[in-house]
């Protein structure tokens, strides 16, 4: 059950409080003593969590080294791991779902400002999380105006609910196709001046759209691996990036425009579109998750 108190999508909506926990000065065998009484009462059963007096989280031991220790007297501070991965009740739950396989640990402890243990988000829980956010990306791929829910599970979902869905953006490419046929009507004269121009319209905006669509997809996993992630350089390592390719691109297509039009002028008309497409094309889908990101 989400945890109501926390807005949804976050760590806090998703964990739970029934976990093994234990404090600082409690031995091997005391732990083992509260896992045998109270195993039934837990929700998961994965590690045992170091608090102080204060609910302070100061590390963390695995049942299974618990369970490997012959020294019944060992302090359980003396074995836990002190260098741990945690996150806070706000924190997006897709970056739980990175956190838990980059770091390769079955659930994540919740804590505050404090570092007071509030709870944890275990494996099935994680598991669950990232199948959702695995479908929803899927269908936002795909151009699909909702989130994932049950609906989207099957393949019975009625044709009102796809309509209503996949309609939106459809219309949203409608109005943005108008509005580029109207652009390129405007240079109607110099097109059926130098009518060749044309036939290299469709590959200018093949490769933009290919570029945009590389550069978007590596802002949004950029964004999601580091939520703090500096604007400035990752725009100035991104223009290198961009350049780079415009140039290549462009110096490609001159290359085609001048062996199979023999015009060096056309050949650098061509040249130049190319690597500014590009570098446009570069700004607006590198801008544009920033842009998201400060609106929400």
């Amino acid at each position: 059950m989400p945890n109501k108190k926390f807005p949804l999508k976050t760590a806090g909506s998703r964990m739970i409080t029934a976990f093994p926990r234990v404090q600082i000065g409690e031995t091997i065998r005391d732990v083992e003593r509260m896992l045998v009484k109270k195993a039934r009462t837990f929700d998961t059963l994965d590690y045992v969590y170091v608090t102080d007096e204060d609910n302070v989280l100061h590390g963390v031991v695995s049942i299974k080294e618990i369970l490997g220790i012959s020294r019944k007297d060992v302090k359980v501070e003396e074995v836990m791991e002190k260098d741990l991965v945690v996150t806070h009740p706000l924190t997006p739950q897709e970056r739980m779902v990175y956190l838990a396989l980059s770091h390769g640990i079955k659930a994540i402890p919740v804590v505050d400002k404090r570092r007071r243990l509030l709870g944890i988000v275990p494996y099935d829980t994680i598991l669950q999380i990232f199948n959702e956010e695995v479908r929803e990306d899927i269908f936002k791929f795909g151009g699909i105006f909702q989130r994932v829910g049950k609906e989207f599970t099957t393949i019975k979902s009625p044709a009102s609910l796809m309509i209503k869905t996949r309609l939106p953006w459809l219309i949203i490419g409608v109005l943005g196709g108008t509005i580029t046929t109207s652009i390129v009507s405007s240079f109607e004269n110099v097109l059926s001046t130098l009518l060749a121009l044309a036939a290299f319209a469709p590959v200018l905006a093949y490769i933009s759209d290919a570029v945009g669509t590389q550069s978007e997809t590596l802002a949004v996993r950029s964004i999601a691996l580091d939520p703090k992630l500096s604007l400035k350089s990752y725009f100035l390592r991104e223009f290198v990036v961009a350049v780079s390719l415009a140039l290549v691109c462009g110096f490609l297509i001159t290359v085609v425009a001048l062996i199979g039009w023999h015009n060096p002028l056309f050949g650098l008309i061509v040249g130049i579109s190319m690597f500014l497409s590009i570098l446009a094309a570069v700004f607006i889908s590198t801008s544009l998750p920033f842009l998201f990101k400060k609106l929400t």
